[in-house]
């Protein structure tokens, strides 16, 4: 096992315009499972990709432990990757391809049947060792290309979206299993996803990307309560947090008909910009006699609450035809019907501040 450090690391590929991964600075400790999360071209898969060797590093370092592997080829770095298409020979059997990275370092074979069985066993996959690739479900394919990494014994796991090919109930159960078998084995590993439910529910911490750029890299918690920027915001949650810009008043932010209270002393942070916006989670807002104004578009209604989807009301006419959707997550059993009207409130402490301007997180 080993820590890893990404240092000021940098790909920039030829004819491109901007770095696909910009001076990207991250310190991985020993036995974390940290997750790399963003939108597709991000750079992600690329920053997972210059760890492990198949991609150039055109700036900075990347360490693994106290090695600099910036320029080491893949064989030299004692990593181990699980890939998204599994990657498993379709002629051999389940031992011979989780032995076959043993059998090419001249492991004894002995050794190589033994570690074989037991990282079969942790996986639950002995009885299918005989069976050849074709005869398996996508998540027993899985679950083999994660034993082949396993046997290796590697100081770093590397996972490049591997559970984009199962579908939705069984990438529930896999990353479940993932999760468990990594805090069992207490192996160091990276994990590229574009799913931010994945990120959340799977890492010790989760590293948002956008445009090559790192934005915040923090607990799942901490991301999904104190967002640096928009992006992070935006992108952290389902339904994603609700934004709104409103205009700065006496005592709050303006939105619509109704004045959201937020403390001076957050607002004197802003430096004299007049219009700033509010962010608010779904599940944070409450129904209320005195909030903020929704016209109710759509209802969701899925038993334990319902999703009330709609626009503010209250906002001037050019402002309405551009006016964000709002989404109100709603526990009662006496759910308003589409087309009502309705007020939201909010606690203040539950209301995030951000310039638009600058995209920061200002509260």
């Amino acid at each position: 096992m080993a820590t890893v450090s990404y240092r000021e690391a940098t790909r920039h590929f030829p004819g491109a315009e901007r770095p696909a991964v910009d001076r990207l600075s991250l310190e991985i400790a020993d036995g974390e499972f940290m997750v790399l999360v963003g939108p597709s071209g991000c750079g992600k898969s690329t920053s997972l990709r210059m760890l492990a060797g198949l991609e150039e590093v055109n700036g900075g370092s990347v360490w693994i432990g106290d090695t600099d592997v910036t320029h080491l080829p893949p064989k030299d770095r004692d990593i181990a990757m699980v890939f998204q298409n599994y990657a498993l020979y379709p002629h051999m059997t389940v031992a011979e391809n989780m032995g076959f990275a043993l059998k090419m370092q001249n492991v004894p074979k002995a050794e190589q049947e033994q570690r074989v069985t037991e990282a079969a066993r942790l996986l639950g996959l002995e009885e299918f060792l005989n069976r050849k690739p074709k005869a398996l479900s996508g998540g027993q394919r899985q679950r083999v290309a994660m034993g082949r990494a396993i046997v290796r014994q590697p100081k770093v796991f590397l996972m490049d979206e591997p559970l984009s090919n199962l579908d939705a109930k069984l990438r529930v159960s896999t990353r479940t299993q993932i999760a468990a078998l990594q805090t069992r084995l207490g192996v160091t590993t990276v994990y590229v996803t574009h799913d931010q439910i994945e990120a959340m529910t799977m890492g010790d911490r989760v590293a948002v990307m956008k445009d090559g750029v790192l934005q915040q890299v923090d607990s799942p918690l901490a991301l999904y309560d104190t967002p640096r920027n928009l992006f992070v915001a935006s992108f952290i949650g389902s339904p994603a947090m609700n934004l709104i810009d409103g205009r700065v008043t006496d005592g709050g932010v303006q939105v619509g008909d109704f004045v959201v209270p937020v403390p001076r002393e957050v607002l004197e942070r802003a430096g004299g910009e007049q219009v700033l916006t509010i962010g608010i989670r779904p599940e944070n807002f409450l129904l209320a006699e005195e909030g903020i104004g929704m016209d109710i578009a759509v209802v969701e209604e899925l038993g334990a609450d319902s999703y009330l989807y709609g626009t503010p009301t209250g906002l001037a006419p050019e402002s309405a035809l551009t006016a964000p959707q709002l989404v109100a997550r709603i526990t009662s059993r006496r759910t308003p019907q589409r087309g009502s009207h309705v007020r939201l409130g909010v606690e203040p402490e539950y209301v995030h501040l951000f310039s638009p301007t600058t995209g920061d997180r200002i509260s």
